[in-house]
């Protein structure tokens, strides 16, 4: 099979898709891997680290995608590539389709077979999106300890605070693989954190883990308690494939004292609170109801030398299965595979996409 690793062109995207070495184990195993120059650049990997792997090198995005059967990429086809899609090709990335309608209907028009990374699911755990979960769970922290400094609108207060003076106090919502990574963070710098989640055993399990965090059942009711003394505020909540559930209203953020920070992790599938909006690394945060917004919509990217080594690690045995296999033999040997199909051959397989956008969901038979 032909494998095509076109260069990111989503803003201030420098993730790359394959590394040179699992380049260098699917040419071994009798592939061709075809790579757009300057695709690893920003995270660290150059034109000669692909060229020594053996991959072909071209200049051309239309190269890339018109020779390859399987397009890997980081994050969702931008609207200059959707003329390059086809029929008889699988493009395997990052999608979050519920929140994409133009993007999900260019896909249903093009018949190409879209394979999201982040509804891959194996005994109730989500692997190809996890470790992007981690590192957004840990910058949210980091971002929003920043932004709450004077000098960038914040409050002023010191997450961790110093002898004689409390520390700030940070509300994760969601105790999943984001939140308890936030949490971790947090903990770590000595905030006073508090995670609101729904599932018992999975407090208990935060409960044990992060012995210095609290947990609180996640109600509205609860939530409007904590806001009028929250600093940072942490959107962690997650539906596989749906949009994300709205849990924070205008009312509630004129709640939070001026100055507070929310950081939206969610913006990818649409953002957990009403004011959010999708921003960029150079644009990064806006204020809504004194609230500094912090709703980057692609948060790994700003290291991503860490995130496409992490990516790789979970990405590599999944492309070497379908180049090796095809994908109707992948999907029979490892069912997982057919949670990630969202798109195929116009039609969409994905309920949680289709009940999005009020479309209509068809069974995947063709396996």
């Amino acid at each position: 099979m032909i494998i095509g690793v076109p260069k990111e062109i989503k803003a201030d995207e420098h993730r790359v898709a394959l590394l040179p070495s699992a380049a260098y184990q699917l040419i071994r195993r009798g592939h061709t891997v075809i790579v757009e120059r300057g695709a690893g650049i920003g995270s660290g990997f150059s034109d000669v680290d692909y060229e020594q792997a053996g991959a072909q090198l071209t200049d051309s995005p239309k190269t890339v995608f018109g020779a390859a059967g399987l397009i890997v990429k980081v994050k969702e086809p931008q609207p200059s590539e959707y003329p390059l899609l086809r029929r008889d090709q699988i493009i395997f990335t990052y999608l979050h389709l519920a929140a994409n309608r133009e993007l999900t209907e260019a896909l249903l028009h093009s018949g190409v077979t879209a394979i999201a990374y982040e509804t891959i699911e194996v005994n109730h755990r989500l692997p190809l999106l996890e470790p992007m979960s981690e590192i957004a769970g840990r910058m949210s922290v980091i971002v929003g300890g920043y932004f709450l400094a004077k000098h960038q609108g914040g409050s002023g207060t010191l997450l961790g605070g110093v002898p004689g003076v409390l520390p700030g106090k940070v509300v994760v919502l969601g105790g999943g693989i984001s939140g308890i990574n936030a949490a971790r963070m947090a903990t770590g710098l000595g905030a006073d954190v508090t995670i609101l989640e729904v599932d018992v055993e999975r407090m208990r399990f935060l409960d044990i883990t992060l012995h210095t965090a609290h947990t609180l059942f996640s109600s509205e009711a609860h939530l409007m308690e904590l806001l009028p003394t929250v600093d940072l505020l942490i959107g962690a909540v997650l539906v596989p494939g749906a949009r994300a559930p709205k849990l924070i209203s205008h009312e509630m953020l004129r709640r939070m004292r001026p100055g507070s920070v929310l950081v939206d992790i969610a913006v990818d599938q649409g953002g957990c609170a009403e004011t959010t909006r999708p921003t960029t690394h150079h644009d990064p945060v806006f204020v809504e109801e004194g609230v500094t917004h912090y709703c980057v919509a692609n948060m790994p990217a700003a290291y991503a030398r860490t995130a496409t080594q992490a990516l790789g690690n979970v990405t590599h045995r999944y492309i070497e299965m379908i180049a090796d296999q095809g994908l109707a033999e992948s999907c029979r040997r490892q069912p997982s595979f057919v949670s990630g199909v969202n798109v195929h051959a116009g039609q969409i397989h994905c309920s949680a996409v289709a009940e999005a956008h009020g479309l209509k969901f068809s069974e995947l038979k063709f396996f």
